[in-house]
């Protein structure tokens, strides 16, 4: 069976519909199976530290945040290499050997939550490992960029983002679902602790496990589905020639402009369940951050869908420069409204509603932005390419980043308000960015 396609010619309306359409489609279909994976397998340790203290395992805060970080400096890291592998290997195998690689964090993890003796540096090790999943996005994207027409990459590459990104909710909403259920090994006894008398409030039995064991034979079955299904655009270039995309000026605003969109929504994918934890967990009543956490990811990724096919018809920049707004008015409300410094359980439904309006407008911009830039490089579908693939791997430090920092701030300060008045400052940059140069009328790159 071949791996390598003899030709493809998407905007030949002729090819399409004969013979294009069919194999396009069914590529989409099974590489957002597999990107759904990766995108719950590089966040399924943001939903596994909030149980960990729980469970007997003493790490500080700061080190609850390091594990929630580390998939992100992995994924980042990753993808930098990601951005050049397909032009070299091709979609089919790059993809298939980038899922079946998962197993290695999944199965590590699941041993790892099971003895209480495991040492900090080995769950390091693990999480970072979790950036697998995070890493190949730099290579799914460029691919389905590839493999649809101009009239169609917005829809496409909206679908397949959005769905994988639905892939963070699912980490965060199996998590809690499977803690209850025996699948392999002994269970844990999980204590609840009133945080200010310090007594035990209640012990229950659960199999923390579960959160990276079930993803074992789902990774090997889509394995398998992907190197028998999909095949490879004849595009060949060499890692020196791609490196012509850091010739353009676009692909530094690019990439600073994806940073605000991409970068926030897993940025804050990642930190939102410790950020419940540590800001509100204190109070009487505290909510269990997971029964939360998985609406944010989730909100945001149905919003990259429905925007996916809005911007084919609004164009991305005016959609972006609404998404920095947003961004911005979120952030100013967390800061105003005293809800990064509570009194009472009373400010916790407006910080989750205001959370939840953040993960909204990184949606609509993840959206957006994947439709402007294939316009942007229109002349060059190879860079177009490789500047997705580049954009998303900064974009892809995120959860290093913002868990990094928050969980910083918050051990000096108390409070992550520093963190989103940064923020303020970033967005408001990368959105002056984007309307100088591709929303504002007569600008250069309108898009």
């Amino acid at each position: 069976m071949t791996t390598w396609l003899s030709k493809w010619e998407p905007e030949n309306n002729e090819f399409w519909e004969t013979e294009g359409k069919k194999i396009a489609w069914k590529t989409l279909i099974y590489t957002t199976f597999s990107l759904t994976l990766s995108f719950a397998t590089w966040f399924m340790i943001s939903a596994i530290v909030v149980k960990l203290p729980g469970i007997g395992f003493k790490f500080s805060t700061n080190q609850l945040f390091w594990l929630a970080a580390m998939p992100g400096l992995a994924g980042g890291t990753l993808r930098i290499v990601h951005t050049f592998l397909l032009p070299i290997f091709g979609t089919r195998h790059v993809i298939s050997y980038s899922t079946i690689i998962k197993l290695i964090p999944c199965i590590g993890l699941g041993f790892a939550v099971m003895d209480t003796s495991t040492p900090f540096w080995i769950f390091l090790v693990l999480a970072f490992m979790c950036g697998f999943g995070g890493g190949d996005f730099s290579s799914f994207m460029p691919s389905t960029n590839l493999f649809f027409p101009k009239r169609l990459k917005g829809t496409a590459l909206g679908i397949q983002a959005g769905i994988g990104n639905f892939g963070v909710s699912l980490a965060q909403f199996m998590t809690p679902a499977l803690l209850g259920v025996s699948i392999f090994g002994a269970s844990q006894t999980f204590t609840k602790i009133d945080p200010k008398t310090k007594e035990v409030l209640s012990t229950s039995q659960i199999y923390l496990q579960n959160a990276a064991f079930w993803y074992v034979p789902l990774i090997i079955i889509v394995s398998f589905a992907c190197w028998y299904y999909l095949r490879s655009i004849p595009m060949k270039a060499s890692i020196k020639e791609q490196f012509d995309i850091f010739k353009e000026k676009h692909t530094w605003y690019c990439t600073i402009i994806y940073f605000m969109t991409f970068g926030t929504f897993a940025g804050l994918s990642a930190a939102f369940p410790l950020m419940m934890k540590t800001i509100y967990g204190g109070f009487e009543g505290a909510p269990d951050p997971l029964k939360y956490a998985f609406y944010g990811p989730l909100i945001g990724s149905a919003a990259r869908v429905f925007f996916g096919f809005i911007s084919d018809r609004t164009g991305g920049a005016i959609l972006t420069t609404i998404t920095g707004i947003g961004i911005i008015a979120g952030s100013v409300m967390l800061i105003t409204m005293g809800l990064l410094t509570p009194d009472s359980m009373e400010q916790f439904p407006m910080f989750v509603a205001v959370m939840f309006g953040l993960f909204f407008f990184t949606g609509i911009g993840n959206a957006a932005t994947f439709r402007q830039f294939p316009l942007i490089f229109i002349h060059n579908q190879r860079q177009a390419a490789g500047v997705i693939g580049w954009t998303a791997a900064v974009a892809a430090y995120g959860p290093f980043i913002f868990s990094l920092l928050i969980g910083m701030i918050i051990s000096a300060t108390g409070t992550p308000k520093p963190f989103f008045i940064g923020l303020i400052i970033f967005t408001f940059i990368a959105t002056l960015i984007n309307w100088i140069f591709y929303n504002r009328k007569g600008c250069e790159k309108p898009c």
